[in-house]
C-alpha cells in the first residue's frame, strides 16, 4: 500500500511540477516588463531543478541529483548576471 501511495504521490508532484513551468512559461512570454520575465524565468529553472529532483526519487538514480544541483548553480548565476543588467545597464564593470 505505501509503495502504491509513495508511486501516485511521485506521479501527481511530476504533473503539478510540469503545470507550474507552464504557466511561468506564459508569465515568460507575456510579461509587461523585463523584470517579470526575470522572476519566470527563475521559476522555470527552480522547477525543473525540482522536477529533477522528483525524476530522482522515482528512478532511484544519482545522476538526476546531480544535474539538480548544476541546474541551481548555473540558475543562481544567471539570475544574478539578469539582475545586474536591469539594474545598471552592464554585467562586467
Amino acid at each position: 500500500m505505501s509503495a502504491a501511495l509513495l508511486g501516485w504521490s511521485v506521479f501527481l508532484a511530476q504533473l503539478m511540477l510540469v503545470a507550474a513551468m507552464g504557466c511561468a512559461a506564459v508569465r515568460m512570454l507575456r510579461g509587461p516588463r523585463a523584470q517579470d520575465r526575470v522572476l519566470a524565468l527563475d521559476t522555470i529553472y527552480v522547477n525543473a531543478m525540482l522536477l529533477l529532483l522528483v525524476f530522482g526519487i522515482r528512478t532511484g538514480s544519482t545522476h538526476y541529483f546531480e544535474a539538480a544541483l548544476i541546474i541551481a548553480l548555473l540558475g543562481f548565476v544567471a539570475t544574478s548576471a539578469l539582475a545586474k543588467f536591469l539594474m545598471r545597464g552592464e554585467v562586467i564593470e
